[in-house]
């Protein structure tokens, strides 16, 4: 029986681990003695939820004050490439005003990295619907008995924004409202640049899906975190879990991650109100300076904003000045800035709700 438990992020945060079953999917490497006998098997898939829920009011409270605004919402959060859940700030944004966080670390990737498995891969994005239906089942499962009705709001960062924009075109009617962190929607070279790699990257996943492909990153993107983001998030990473230097990029993860693109440049036609946050530029991190903490180092923006367009036929942009990719983990002024956006859009759909 699986149970909640205290999360490594301390008090507030719950998780509790579910199973996926056993892999037999190329990417398990060759597992030692130890882990072929215990419960570390590097073929046993397995996925985390993590909870923080809003603080009980008083009788007299509920009596006399205000209504929260989101009492009557959950929020499932799903992380990026080479990441993992832990922005409390962001938790506590949601939960201060009424509404029950969630978030999901997705199979091989921090709480549910297990050793000799491929860090963040996966063959098909699609795979990722088991754990979103487990989420939402258990969310479901949770609820309280004065909101049997709940909103569901799905925010997701980076190449999680892909996941649920995916997800939710699959599964029209489930969600409420998407809510996108720079997502990951395009590829940096471009749809045309995209296309015409696509045929190379799809044979080496035929024949060695797990190929590690070149990749420059010289750590800039995490050196921007720690210097402007939000100090306590910041401490509390675990680098094991987001290196400073990004997990290696596999021929077959990488196919899966093309079909994605591919499929919302064919278009998702989303049955839901989308609000995309982005960095208002890109840069190019080839070497260090202080444009790094004030910029996009990991997406092509522009790129990102016209695919954006193309997700469905209610999508607000919200450009947000000198944010990092994740517009959450910038500096004070602009990290308050898509605080205020997101509240905004957020406040807007659910008064239209009404």
């Amino acid at each position: 029986m699986i149970q909640w438990r205290p999360d490594v992020l301390g008090e507030g945060f719950e998780s509790l681990t579910f199973e996926l079953g056993e892999d037999d999917a190329p990417e398990v490497v060759e597992r030692t003695p130890e882990q072929q006998e215990g419960p570390l098997d590097a073929r046993q898939l397995v996925a985390t939820l993590i909870r923080s829920l809003p603080e009980r009011r008083s009788q007299w409270a509920r009596a006399t004050g205000r209504r929260r605004e989101f009492e009557d919402v959950d929020v499932l959060y799903v992380h990026g490439w080479s990441d993992y859940f832990f922005q409390t700030e962001l938790a506590k944004f949601w939960t201060d005003r009424g509404a029950r966080f969630f978030a999901i670390d997705l199979r091989r990737y921090g709480r549910s990295l297990r050793p000799g498995q491929a860090p963040g891969y996966i063959g098909d994005l699609a795979d990722y619907d088991a754990e979103i239906e487990f989420a939402l089942a258990e969310m479901r499962s949770t609820a309280q008995r004065n909101h049997p009705e709940r909103k569901l709001v799905l925010l997701g960062h980076s190449t999680g924004g892909l996941v649920l924009s995916l997800w939710a075109s699959r599964n029209p009617g489930v969600a409420d409202a998407l809510i996108l962190n720079s997502p990951w929607l395009e590829l940096q070279l471009s749809a045309r640049g995209r296309q015409m790699i696509a045929p190379i990257v799809n044979l080496g996943a035929k024949l060695v899906p797990l190929e590690v492909l070149p990749q420059l990153d010289y750590g800039f993107y995490a050196r921007a975190l720690r210097e402007v983001g939000p100090k306590a998030d910041v401490a509390r990473i675990n680098a094991e879990w987001k290196p400073e230097q990004s997990h290696a990029v596999h021929n077959g993860w990488l196919r899966a991650i093309l079909a994605g693109h591919d499929r919302v440049y064919r278009g998702l036609n989303l049955d839901v109100p989308v609000c995309v946050l982005l960095s208002t530029r890109t840069a190019l991190p080839a070497r260090w300076s202080e444009e790094l903490t004030r910029a996009d180092t990991v997406l092509d923006v522009e790129g990102v904003s016209r695919a954006a367009l193309r997700l469905g036929r209610s999508v607000t942009l919200e450009r947000v000045d000198g944010a990092l990719h994740d517009v959450f983990m910038s500096a004070p002024g602009p990290r308050g800035d898509a605080y205020d956006r997101m509240q905004r859009w957020a406040k807007g759909w659910r008064r239209a709700l009404e």
